[in-house]
């Protein structure tokens, strides 16, 4: 995350504390976050322990950290995030030089069925929409009724009116979250989950409450123990989940249906990974066994076609499509029309699409797993059941490793970063796509730490 830090004026300490204060500044590192103690980082990025010693007490006088004996260094608490300035999960998306290998995002490439459509110069834009202003705020109604179809196909029945389009799924996200959660209201999350999230929730000043997943799913016991509280929602992922690539069991579905039900929980479920499962998802998704008014679906066509098109959309019941709308129009008119026509052409191609996003993504994991396995044995990880990443157990602190990854011109995601409570701190989250030759030479990039 430091990037190369040490390439400007002035001495080691000061520049440190200048890369340390831009990550706080931008939100990489949240509030109460604890930075790598002292040796760690010094070892990490070859320097004396004195320079971070000297950097970390630039940073506490200038109130970017606290400094307590027994807990180490951490972001000041109630620290804000400045306006309008990007966080954690957008750095992923700044475009790195051309020697840097960036393994901090697991966002995939155009398919090639994207390709085959977005390069057909033979499409234009219908009349009927150049005779209209252009504002759909709601979404085209071709493309709302297509994606109401896709998902009665799915197994989740919709009508066109429940369906709202949005400019990608991180605006699904955007507008759902900031609807139902403001300043001090509790939101319950799976720990670990998608940085995306903690970023909106963060920025509204939302109390935030990780709720440990398992293997199957988020544990649902400390689900109805948190409802109690009367939480303003529960944001999950049940189909494919990021960061740790697995899917919730039908049993775990099913609890969280009864217990939302049974509080009055408002549900967000993200489905913008359900087109990356390994296999055709059959279960029964959270729409058959919840009460509509508290349940809202998000989702996106990113993932299964390619993120420069940004086409996301909420599932929602009919009187909170009004409202979201409503809310919707304080950020922008509507998607652009251009993108969702090409979107309803995509959708005639998803089981192709899928097909093919399957077959890249199992090989390029199988090419992933064999270069982590021979430059690092002693790093492990649990199976996944679909996705475009792994969450990785280094056995080591990861922010530490980041930064030493950084300078050496590598980019990771470490765990602290999707997690409610700075914890995870020995995981990292890869994708999986990239060439191997990449993934190699960035591996031998790391292989002197230890």
């Amino acid at each position: 995350m430091l990037g190369t830090w040490s390439d400007g004026a002035g001495s080691l300490a000061t520049q440190l504390a200048s890369a340390l204060a831009e990550l706080i500044d931008v939100g990489a590192l949240p509030p109460g976050a604890g930075l790598p103690p002292q040796r760690s980082l010094a070892t990490a990025l070859g320097v004396s322990r004195g320079v971070v010693t000297a950097a970390y007490a630039i940073l506490t006088s200038e109130h970017h950290t606290v400094a307590r004996q027994g807990s180490g260094t951490r972001v000041t608490p109630t620290r804000a995030y400045p306006l309008g300035h990007p966080t954690g999960r957008p750095l992923s998306f700044t475009r790195a030089p051309g020697h840097v290998i960036d393994l901090s995002s697991g966002a995939l490439p155009a398919s090639p069925t994207a390709i085959a459509i977005l390069t057909d110069t033979g499409s234009g834009m219908p009349h009927s929409y150049l005779a209209t202003d252009g504002y759909f705020p709601a979404g085209i109604p071709p493309l709302r009724q297509a994606i109401a179809e896709r998902l009665t196909r799915d197994g989740m029945p919709t009508s066109s009116e429940e369906i709202m389009i949005t400019s990608g799924a991180q605006q699904a996200a955007l507008i759902t979250l900031s609807a139902l959660a403001g300043t001090g209201d509790l939101a319950l999350v799976e720990e670990p989950t998608y940085r995306g999230a903690l970023t909106i929730l963060r920025e509204r000043g939302a109390r935030i409450r990780g709720i440990r997943r398992l293997h199957h799913g988020i544990d649902n016991n400390h689900v109805d123990h948190a409802a109690r509280q009367h939480p303003a929602l529960a944001y999950v992922q049940t189909s494919i989940h990021n960061p740790t690539g697995r899917a919730t069991s039908p049993a775990t579905r099913q609890a969280l249906a009864e217990t939302a039900n049974h509080h009055g929980l408002v549900i967000i479920e993200d489905h913008s990974m359900a087109d990356l499962a390994w296999r055709p998802n059959t279960d029964a998704p959270l729409a058959q066994a919840m009460d509509p008014d508290l349940l809202i679906t998000i989702g996106s066509l990113s993932k299964l076609f390619w993120g420069g098109l940004r086409i996301g959309w909420i599932r929602a019941s009919r009187l909170r499509i009004t409202t979201l709308v409503e809310l919707r129009q304080s950020l922008d008119l509507g998607t652009s029309i251009s993108d969702q026509l090409i979107a309803c052409r995509l959708l005639t191609h998803t089981t192709q699409a899928r097909a093919q996003r399957i077959d890249m993504l199992r090989k390029a994991l199988t090419n992933t797993t064999d270069v982590l396995t021979t430059w690092r044995p002693d790093w492990t990880w649990d199976p996944i059941d679909g996705g475009s990443g792994l969450w990785v157990n280094t056995h080591t602190d990861t922010a530490a490793l980041a930064a030493y990854a950084a300078s050496h011109h590598v980019r990771l995601a470490p765990g602290h970063a999707f997690s409610a409570h700075n914890g995870h701190t020995t995981m990292l989250r890869l994708p999986v796509w990239h060439p191997p030759e990449h993934l190699d030479q960035a591996m031998q990039r790391l292989s002197t730490i230890h």
